[in-house]
């Protein structure tokens, strides 16, 4: 029987990755916190950054790129970045030991690591570019899309999310806390545009729709620690459920946490 594994290894505005493994394949989406963190995260897992055979990043904001340069310049992993994304992150002369092991694709791409089949969409965030990922052997069990730093459901995100058993969905803010919070107006003005992130309740609107499309695990992603509770964004999504057999659950933001 084939192992198939997800799981965030950190979550939230201030860094974010994700594991996927299938048997001896396995891959990052994303590098936002320390390459000594994914270290530690990987081994908690029973493996070892040694075994990522790719890293894809969705944008390159601080909170995705991180560890990208310490990881490139210790093991040599290949990174794939979109091209825009590429332009905007690897001119700066921090990121040299990135640009060597980059591998700069199209906003729209597929690529293979092994039996896992990785293919982009574009994603609505304000960003030089962003996407995000459907990973996938071809079969429903081993399929994980995922979408966070949205800041609305677009047809393309709803076309590559709907269907998939397996799904990280982002919950980025409670609409209320933000509101009534310490931020400036333009930053959230920012978080609140169609190019911002997803409010709990346009999550929950969603994750109704993906119960219906036959998600089986939905795990709620990158949650403002400043705008934002756990149970919040779970009750939220929880409500529109109404007792279908579906495991949901809420990523933390520094620890890994399992979806399959």
């Amino acid at each position: 029987m084939s192992i198939f594994s997800v799981c965030t290894l950190a979550s939230s505005s201030k860094g974010n990755s994700v594991y996927v493994r299938l048997d001896d394949d396995e891959i990052l989406i994303d590098a936002g916190i320390s390459c000594k963190r994914i270290c530690e995260a990987l081994s908690s897992l029973d493996t070892d950054i040694s075994r990522i055979k790719a890293i894809f990043v969705t944008h390159e904001h601080s909170d995705h790129v991180a560890g990208l340069e310490t990881i490139a310049k210790k093991y040599k992993i290949p990174i794939h970045l979109t091209e825009p994304s590429a332009r905007a992150h690897l001119r700066s002369s921090k990121t040299e030991h990135t640009a060597e092991v980059a591998v700069i694709h199209p906003l729209l791409y597929t690529e293979t690591v092994g039996a896992l089949t990785v293919r982009s969409f574009e994603t609505p965030h304000d960003s030089a570019a962003s996407v995000g990922y459907v990973v996938t052997d071809g079969t429903d069990e081993h399929t994980l899309a995922l979408a966070t730093d949205i800041g609305c459901i677009t047809d393309e995100v709803s076309d590559a999310l709907l269907g998939a058993q397996n799904v990280i969905l982002e919950s980025n803010h409670d609409e209320n806390m933000l509101l009534c919070g310490s931020y400036p107006y333009e930053l959230k003005r920012r978080i609140l545009s169609k190019n911002g992130h997803l409010s709990n309740e346009a999550a929950a609107a969603f994750v109704s729709r993906l119960a219906a499309a036959g998600a089986k695990r939905i795990l709620l992603a990158h949650l403002s620690e400043e705008n934002n509770l756990p149970e919040l964004a779970y009750h939220s999504s929880l409500c529109v459920l109404c007792g279908q057999d579906i495991f949901l659950g809420v990523a933390s933001p520094n620890a890994p946490t399992r979806l399959v």
